[in-house]
């Protein structure tokens, strides 16, 4: 019961905060908002690669990990073109940093473990700005607000159905040595949780989706969403078997930290962006 509260009163001032920026953040401000979630956990996770005895190169993580989550703001192509080639920046900004980080290691004094720093540090980069990146081209494209809110809405209905429904009735374990807590109820049960919320997209409302979602399509995304974003917070909780750790970090009360947060979210977002691209763009 006192985890419960912790996590009701959470989602009571951070679901409000977080409805607001999504809101009326284009474009800048849901960019920047973003880019500051990227700092916090690219810091946790660099934080929880330390206890592996491993130091990563700090400043170009987030350096590169800023620049990835930014360079999706929508308005940056138009910035960009007139000078340079907009189509070029990604390539360039992936060789350089392959470059600038293996430069970086002649420079250590600690040359021992040179090569797990470089590979942590990229692990780092692609697991949190490349992945929070696309939330931000998600917002650019059309009713991009709208289908931010049907990610996150989706994925937190597929977390919170998963989490009482395993509670209640869970009994077979999922995968007992990753995520011990976690059950093949809870899994269904979050299936079914993120199905009934994308049906709640189909409503007359002002975040309705009516226009690119049909009934049977968000069965099938919903589900899509469900999945990947499961199989995003096993990924996330080896990663912390690995390294030792029972929460990425406190700042989320009876949540953990951001990395807690976020894990199911990097990976349902890639999931409903190219959904849109691919089918409604």
């Amino acid at each position: 019961m006192r985890m419960l509260k912790k996590r009701i009163f959470t989602t009571l001032w951070s679901l409000p905060l977080l409805t607001t920026i999504i809101w009326f953040g284009e474009p800048w401000l849901f960019t920047t908002f973003v880019a500051i979630v990227g700092l916090l956990a690219i810091l946790e996770f660099y934080r929880l690669v330390s206890r592996l005895k491993v130091s990563p190169i700090y400043i170009f993580g987030i350096l590169w990990t800023l620049f990835f989550i930014v360079i999706r703001n929508p308005l940056l192509p138009d910035l960009i073109e007139p000078y340079f080639d907009f189509n070029l920046v990604v390539p360039i900004l992936f060789s350089a940093g392959i470059i600038i980080s293996l430069t970086a290691l002649l420079t250590r004094k600690e040359k021992f473990n040179a090569f797990p720093a470089w590979a942590w540090t990229f692990a780092g980069i692609l697991y949190v700005g490349w992945l929070l990146g696309y939330i931000v081209a998600l917002r650019g494209i059309e009713d991009g607000r709208n289908w931010v809110f049907y990610a996150l809405f989706c994925t937190f209905g597929s977390d919170t159905a998963a989490f009482f429904i395993g509670r209640a009735i869970g009994k077979h374990k999922l995968a007992p040595s990753i995520s011990p807590s976690k059950t093949w109820e809870g899994a269904i049960g979050g299936l079914l949780g993120a199905v009934g919320v994308s049906f709640l997209f189909l409503l007359p409302t002002p975040i309705t989706l009516t226009s690119q979602l049909n009934w049977w399509q968000a069965v099938v995304l919903g589900l899509l969403v469900s999945v990947f974003g499961q199989v995003g917070d096993l990924v996330e909780s080896l990663f912390k078997r690995n390294v030792g750790a029972k929460d990425s970090g406190t700042l989320f009360p009876g949540h953990g930290g951001i990395l807690d947060r976020m894990d199911s979210i990097v990976f349902a977002v890639v999931v409903v962006y190219y959904w849109v691209v691919c089918t409604l763009q």
